[in-house]
């Protein structure tokens, strides 16, 4: 009889290395404590819930890296971008989903193969024995954590994660904003208009700013510091950086016309991403923020075409805890100390829902390999995949260690070849030498 796995966290790691090590036909025990045990972020039981945005970014798989990163996962049979594409919204170039049909497509998938075992009790422990996979993100229970700390030797490394609001859509006032996506890009007049924008002038902008540095903030505990994670800064965090900062980030307003005002160029604009099919609901894109609930909406409803808003989900902030990966995992990411227990997902230092369940992926194929008598190693470093868990497994400086998001910076440079290559076409040289590298990896598993 073939050895079972246990995967601990339902997340989109764990639910990504579940169906990978069933696909290769090994069991799995699945051990998720939602909803028994909840979180302070989710809201649901649901396997791989989303809780933050519902975006995987960019699914340009020719110039981008985390676009890359799509192409292999659906090359790898990925069941996270299964449900992405089953329950694809307009985002003007970007994977948005409509979460909740996502995340419960995931669940009856895993819940019903037969491969599958899911077990609703808390692990509090490290186990000793037996072939484990740690992918418990960044809202680990304070036992396990505990536990691992203690396994470890070290004390986990922790930032802070910010959720950005969700608004009603009909309470939007459509004649000040409009429908576009920046630089009107898209194939469809669904992805072209898959963003709503609302425009401030100088003034509007300032008075916002004063308002939002003067607003209550989410007081952190006795010990704990607010190192964040600079790909998801809260929105108050970025203006007390500077008064302009919010301007060159998510209120940047180029390649925008407010049709209410052609002849005009916002100072700033405030973008708006569907959140569901229905379009009933849209997140407000980069405002994550640690501002309390009342001051959220009086700050809020100060955008122009928000005045009026009502919110199906305020924003909020935790601690998100992570490893230091580099020091304590091998190239296989099993744990050098107990190499019977692999780490997977956002808990490892990578960021970012697609990294975190690519990173489920590797790990469930490799556990899965280990079970069946067979060594996967890692894809070639020229790959998406490959580039990440090198990052994380010795690639990183341990003593500087951060969350990173899949970028080109980490892969293997490109050898210039008749001079300097603009920056398009380097890119495009980095996906295609990773396409052909990922698919010769596969190959060779059989």
């Amino acid at each position: 009889m073939t050895e079972t796995l246990h995967i601990v966290g339902a997340g989109m790691a764990g639910s990504e290395a579940a169906w990978q090590a069933v696909s290769m036909g090994v069991p799995v025990v699945l051990h998720e404590m939602r909803p028994h045990v909840a979180t302070f972020a989710h809201r649901t039981g649901n396997f791989a819930e989303m809780v933050c945005s519902n975006s995987f970014r960019s699914d340009d798989d020719e110039r981008n890296a985390v676009g890359l990163l799509h192409w292999e996962m659906r090359a790898a049979g990925g069941i996270v971008l299964q449900s992405a594409e089953r329950h694809r919204l307009p985002a003007g170039g970007a994977l948005a989903v409509d979460r909740d049909p996502f995340s419960e497509w995931i669940t009856a998938q895993l819940r019903a193969h037969p491969l599958v075992t899911v077990s609703e009790a808390e692990v509090t422990e490290l186990p000793s024995e037996g072939q484990w996979i740690i992918a418990t993100g960044p809202l680990t229970s304070g036992a396990l954590a505990d536990s691992i700390r203690a396994a470890t030797g070290a004390e986990s490394l922790a930032f802070f994660d910010a959720i950005a609001p969700i608004v009603y859509a009909d309470t939007i006032d459509m004649s000040v904003a409009w429908r576009q996506s920046r630089y009107d890009k898209g194939e469809t007049e669904e992805e072209r208009t898959a963003y709503i924008n609302c425009p401030m002038d100088r003034g509007q902008y300032e008075a916002f700013i004063d308002a939002m540095l003067a607003a209550d903030k989410t007081v952190f505990h006795e010990g704990e510091t607010a190192g964040y994670f600079d790909g998801c800064l809260p929105v108050e965090v970025m203006a007390e950086r500077g008064r302009e900062t919010l301007r060159f980030g998510p209120m940047k307003p180029v390649g925008l016309t407010n049709p209410h005002q052609p002849d005009r160029k916002p100072y700033a604009v405030v973008q708006l991403r569907r959140d569901n099919a229905l379009g009933t609901l849209y997140n407000i894109v980069g405002f994550q923020t640690k501002m309390k609930y009342g001051a959220q909406t009086s700050v809020f409803r100060i955008i122009p075409g928000l005045q009026d808003a009502s919110f199906a989900r305020l924003g909020g902030i935790h601690r998100n805890t992570f490893i230091n990966s580099p020091t304590l995992l091998d190239g296989r990411m099993r744990l050098k100390s107990r190499p019977n227990i692999r780490f997977a997902g956002q808990i490892t230092g990578v960021e970012g829902y697609v990294e975190s369940a690519s990173m489920g992926l590797l790990a469930g194929r490799m556990a899965a390999a280990e079970i069946l008598g067979r060594d996967l190693p890692a894809p070639p470093r020229e790959t998406a995949m490959g580039a990440l868990v090198a990052h994380i497994t010795g690639d990183a400086d341990a003593r500087t260690f951060q969350p990173m998001n899949v970028n080109f910076g980490l892969f293997p440079p490109i050898e210039a070849r008749g001079g300097r290559r603009g920056r398009k076409d380097r890119y495009k040289a980095y996906t295609d030498r990773a396409k052909e590298a990922f698919g010769q990896w596969l190959a060779g598993q059989g």
